[in-house]
């Protein structure tokens, strides 16, 4: 089909839901913007899928997270021993509809007899990624977008090492996905049945007490935190994303007495209301931040991205 046929197929298919198809409707006259939206299907890269949010095949949404869902199902019990009881780990973290695409994602491995371990609310990428290799699932899942600009999401998948997936595995995946010609034949799971059958199995502080055990053994001198507990302080922010709960508690159970939160980018939003660009690595992004140092003449920045998987710092002086 091209372009203007799949957008009609949207349109008329009790398939997609009216919020969709309210949002298609407005472009009805805008041909340009209908063959941007469904002149491809979003590309599943190394690593997985990100793009816009938005109605259509080139973009983010409940419809193209469930085809890449049931692409990797496919793929893991073609590919993977024992892949339906060990499960896909799922994390998410505080964009626009993460919930709702990890929600998604589950339904989809359910309607395959495929276990998930959801976590209760949003978590960092790296616990996400240890959370694979301690539940010994057979791969996972995160939506995320990392830092790029609130308009985006994403999907990546990772292999049973707790890494993203390589080319090969990517390229198989992908393989699988374009195998589903037909969208409206992806059916996803009841939630509440699923729930039921123990088919959604929700994780959260049960994974969160031996993920900061299993950090704390990776401390490289213990001994220094404690010379400097009293005396050194440090600012932290997590620009509105996952780090928040977690960042701020393996530094205290590490020993840090002294860390301020900027409260202004201390909750998630994800419209990232007080930054251009949630990139920790840019410097507009500590603005905030610089300004708590100056106050509370601290010794140390620092930010993570929403995902928590990329972390900067800043010392000397504000």
């Amino acid at each position: 089909m091209n372009s203007r046929e799949t957008y009609e197929l949207w349109m008329q298919s009790d398939y997609f839901d009216l919020e969709t198809k309210k949002e298609l409707e407005c472009i009805k006259d805008d041909p340009d913007e209908i063959e941007e939206r469904f002149y491809r299907d979003l590309e599943f890269g190394t690593g997985g899928l990100r793009g816009i949010i938005g109605a259509g095949t080139n973009r983010m949404n409940i419809y193209t997270v469930r085809k890449a869902s049931q692409g990797l199902a496919n793929y893991l019990l073609k590919n993977v021993k024992d892949a339906a009881p060990r499960g896909v780990a799922i994390a998410y973290d505080s964009r626009h509809m993460s919930p709702e695409f990890a929600m998604e994602a589950a339904r989809v491995f359910a309607a395959n007899g495929i276990v998930s371990y959801l976590f209760d609310e949003l978590r960092p990428t790296p616990e996400f990624s240890f959370a694979v290799r301690h539940l010994k699932t057979a791969a996972g899942i995160v939506i995320t977008a990392s830092h790029n600009p609130k308009q985006y999401n994403g999907y990546k998948v990772y292999g049973e090492d707790g890494g993203q997936l390589p080319l090969e595995g990517s390229e198989a995946v992908l393989g699988e996905i374009k195998a589903i010609t037909d969208i409206t034949a992806v059916q996803p799971a009841d939630k509440e049945e699923a729930l039921k059958k123990d088919l959604i199995r929700m994780i959260g502080k049960d994974v969160d007490d031996i993920y900061i055990e299993n950090l704390k053994t990776l401390l490289v001198n213990p001994e220094e935190i404690k010379k400097a507990a009293d005396s050194m302080k440090i600012v932290y922010t997590p620009l509105h994303g996952s780090g928040n709960k977690p960042v701020r508690r393996i530094l205290s159970e590490a020993g840090f007495k002294n860390v301020l939160v900027v409260r202004e980018q201390e909750l998630p939003d994800p419209g990232f209301s007080t930054v251009k660009y949630p990139n920790p690595e840019e410097k507009d992004a500590f603005g905030l931040a610089i300004e708590l140092a100056r106050k509370e003449d601290v010794d140390l920045i620092i930010g993570t991205d929403p995902d928590c998987d990329r972390i900067c710092s800043k010392t000397g002086s504000w």
